[in-house]
């Protein structure tokens, strides 16, 4: 499956098993970021042929040549991004709080099982449907761990205050606009903070993430529409969810129940 999120620079997604198939020498204008699900992929790549088994993190530079075959029986599965070069070094800029030059991920293979499982999570967020804010979060917070943890040169963490009117006025407008949402970009402009410092004075402050925040506002007013009689689907659109789908993943995960037995119930909590 092959797609591209308009929402982040029409940043292009994979996610594909492979077997038989050898990918010709070649090349991407950014980067080519992905994560090994099963079986193990053998590349070439900077002179020297490279072997990435299931849990690995592959790290493609921009322009550099490289292929991919099995090097298993079973070929192998995995997730990939292909971000642009300067969605990541705008991801190193926000972590530094002040400009940077394109990263350099001199490993073409690493070992980081918490990075791994915040990519998965990142590329499955794309794949499904996900509120913008949810999107551009969550790539953002992976690119920042990636940079921070992997780049050759990584930069220096920036500080961040006392921000706690930030964050309520964060909260505000979350909770004003719950049903349309907020692109990140648009809150942290809201609050006068980088959309990186944002995340983290949030997350510091409140103990979630803005679009876990935002989830959490959303269900609370699905409950309020569903007690008075509303249809889950309908509830599901008037609070801003895709669908009643998304709608039921999120509302299960925090109240426990499905939003349908939910409504079911004679009396509320």
């Amino acid at each position: 499956m092959f797609w591209r999120d308009p929402a982040l620079a029409d940043l292009e997604l994979l996610r594909a098993t492979y077997v038989t198939h050898t990918f010709a020498p070649h090349a991407h204008d950014g980067y080519a970021i992905g994560v090994i699900e099963a079986g193990a992929e053998r590349f070439d790549y900077r002179g020297v042929a490279h072997t990435a088994p299931a849990g690995a993190i592959v790290l493609i530079n921009p322009g550099e040549i490289h292929t991919g075959q099995a090097a298993s029986a079973g070929g192998w599965s995995y997730r990939m991004l292909y971000p642009p070069a300067e969605l990541v070094q705008r991801a190193a800029a926000e972590l530094a709080g002040r400009p940077q030059p394109v990263p350099f991920f001199a490993e073409p293979v690493v070992w980081d099982a918490p990075l791994a499982a915040q990519l998965r999570t990142l590329h499955r967020a794309l794949e499904a449907p996900a509120d913008r804010l949810a999107r551009e979060s969550l790539f953002l917070q992976a690119m920042t761990q990636l940079v921070a943890r992997h780049a050759d040169a990584p930069p220096t963490l920036a500080r961040t205050g006392e921000q706690r009117q930030a964050v309520a006025r964060a909260r505000r407008l979350l909770e004003e606009q719950h049903a349309e949402g907020v692109p990140l970009d648009e809150l942290a402009r809201h609050v006068g903070l980088s959309p990186f410092h944002l995340l983290r004075v949030f997350k510091r402050e409140m103990g979630i993430t803005p679009h876990a925040y935002l989830t959490h506002v959303r269900v609370r007013h699905a409950r309020r529409l569903l007690a008075a009689g509303l249809p889950p689907a309908d509830a599901a659109l008037r609070t801003g969810f895709a669908d009643q789908s998304h709608l039921t993943r999120a509302f299960k995960r925090i109240v426990g129940v499905p939003p349908g037995q939910y409504a079911r119930q004679p009396t509320r909590v």
